[in-house]
């Protein structure tokens, strides 16, 4: 668990690498000012919504392939600029976007779908080369019960709703972190 000064460090840590690249900049992070927990490898996602509460921008990784500190700068410049389901954030948008990050746990399987707990589990769903990805808050964003979350799971990775059922489809849940501005 992160403490609440290690929180509010990712969201300016995120805040600026955004307000760096809208003002041309490239994003820094002093990593001798942070803590080891904001240095250690970690998955993240940045998640960006409008004070309407509209998805604004959402990018991550599961997998720890770069510092926690550097993956939020990374993801939060890709959530305002790279998401391609969004046109690239604005200027004069960026006062009207809250910030939200989810720092990931390790991934595990899912041998029965009893093990899912919706509300602290995401899921990661793969079959035949395609793979879906939710993160644990979508569940419960929606109010989906278990087996939704698992045929919504299934509509991300572009496979039919009921895939999760197919003895080649393979279920990983893990948890994460939230928090946001």
């Amino acid at each position: 668990m992160l403490t609440a000064e290690q929180r509010t460090r990712l969201l300016r840590i995120a805040r600026e690498a955004i307000e760096a690249a809208l003002d041309g900049r490239r994003a820094e992070v002093d990593r001798s000012q942070l803590d080891e927990t904001l240095t250690r490898p970690s998955g993240a996602f940045v998640s960006l919504h409008t004070t309407d509460g509209d998805l604004r921008g959402c990018i991550g990784s599961i997998q720890p392939v770069a510092p926690l500190c550097e993956a939020v700068v990374a993801n939060a410049i890709n959530a305002a600029f790279r998401d391609p389901r969004f046109y690239p954030l604005r200027k004069d948008e960026l006062a009207n976007v809250e910030i939200e990050i989810s720092v990931m746990s390790p991934i595990g399987p899912v041998a029965d779908i009893a093990e899912i707990e919706v509300g602290r589990d995401g899921l990661i769903v793969s079959r035949g080369g395609r793979k879906g990805l939710l993160l644990p808050q979508v569940a419960t964003q929606f109010g989906w019960d278990r087996e939704t979350f698992l045929r919504q799971t299934c509509v991300k990775a572009g496979l039919p709703p009921e895939s999760w059922r197919s003895a080649d489809c393979r279920i990983e849940k893990f948890s994460a972190e939230v928090f946001s501005e």
